[in-house]
């Protein structure tokens, strides 16, 4: 297994990976919201990768079969991120074939040491009932806050 931080080049695999997670997340996407979402993922990709959006990447025999993205925001400073920024983990994904091997593992750490070189004040993420135990195990905890979470959604 060779593990990687993503560069240009892997876009097409990110691609592939961001889409086998929404399709194991949401269930089968229709083939409208999957043109959709990838006419959009090309160009996000070639924007944001290594400058706010990181994402490591295991392959095995040049096939890419795991991934995890870092996020990074930046706002002003509080209290609770004192350096203005922080990172939210997505797409954690690994291919079923490939699980419970510790290849999540291995690209979460990867994620946290880049995140502390970033100088992000904290890390977050939602977590699966399957994939909370990988996430307690390097340190995540649960949020509790004060703050009821609220959305608008625009698109409907």
């Amino acid at each position: 297994m060779i593990y990687i931080k993503a560069a240009k080049e892997d876009g097409k695999a990110l691609e592939e990976l961001r889409l086998a997670y929404l399709n194991e997340d949401y269930g089968t996407l229709s083939e409208d919201t999957t043109e959709r979402i990838k006419s959009q993922l090309t160009g996000y990709f070639q924007a944001h990768l290594n400058k706010d959006l990181y994402a490591y990447i295991a392959k095995s025999n040049d096939e890419a079969v795991a991934s995890v993205f870092l996020f990074i925001s930046e706002k002003p400073a509080n209290p609770s991120f004192i350096t203005g920024k922080t990172g939210t983990i997505l797409n954690v994904y690994t291919n079923p074939n490939y699980r419970r091997q510790g290849i999540a593992k291995k690209l979460m750490k990867m994620a946290i040491a880049d995140a502390k070189e970033l100088d992000l004040s904290y890390l977050e993420l939602q977590a699966t009932k399957d994939g909370a135990p990988l996430y307690r195990s390097i340190g995540f905890e649960t949020k509790v806050s004060h703050y009821e979470p609220m959305r608008l959604n625009l698109l409907e």
